[in-house]
């Protein structure tokens, strides 16, 4: 219980834990931030690692020069590619040995979320998955369980990272410093991470509701 309180403050306020870190450590924030993103968007385990609310703050950071803008760019765009290749790996490995065995993490009730997620939204799943927080973690897995090819998956999970990295700390550059948000950051993140999961669910809605129509 403690350690989530903890994950959920880290969560709210990554601002704060980042800007300390960038004090304390200097170029070591590089790897810290590398290593956040590729874990939440390799490792089916880490789905509430903050990957937005993240990519949000470094933009605000690089726009003040506490950060390099390209580096950050290029490194965390690696960083979400090869965790995405790395996730599609594991479900096809592990996938459905890991369903199976019942795992509190994956479940019946995760895959049936992701998979209608892809019957919503088909192959651009994985570039609109970016951007709804936990979908995010489980759309490669689910995709290397036989969901897609690995050269259909590799194009769509490059193209994704790619929008989702430079869009995120772009829309944080240009608004992470400005005073009524920095003031209202938890509020901003929260809806960082409701609004897209809250568009994904209506999509996945209606076209239930056009299914069961026909």
């Amino acid at each position: 219980m403690e350690y989530a309180a903890h994950l959920i403050d880290f969560v709210l306020h990554v601002d704060r834990y980042i800007e300390d870190f960038v004090k304390l450590y200097d170029y070591w924030i590089y790897l810290l931030l590398f290593l956040i993103i590729f874990c939440e968007a390799g490792v089916v385990l880490t789905p509430l690692l903050p990957g937005d609310s993240l990519l949000f703050v470094v933009g605000g950071l690089c726009a003040v020069g506490l950060i390099d803008w390209a580096l950050c760019c290029f490194l965390l765009s690696i960083a979400a590619i090869i965790g995405g290749q790395f996730n599609y790996w594991m479900g096809s490995k592990i996938g459905k040995k890991m369903l199976s065995s019942n795992s509190k993490w994956f479940g019946e009730r995760e895959l049936k979320k992701t998979q209608d997620f892809y019957n919503t939204y088909g192959p651009s799943a994985l570039v609109i998955a970016r951007f709804v927080p936990f979908i995010r973690t489980f759309a490669p897995f689910v995709a290397g369980m036989g969901q897609m090819t690995f050269i259909n998956f590799t194009i769509y999970n490059v193209l994704g990272a790619l929008i989702w990295v430079f869009g995120v700390i772009g829309v944080g550059y240009a608004l992470g410093n400005v005073p009524w948000v920095k003031d209202h950051i938890e509020f901003f993140i929260w809806g960082l991470l409701l609004v897209p999961s809250l568009i994904a669910v209506v999509g996945s809605y209606k076209l239930k509701s056009k299914d069961a129509s026909k």
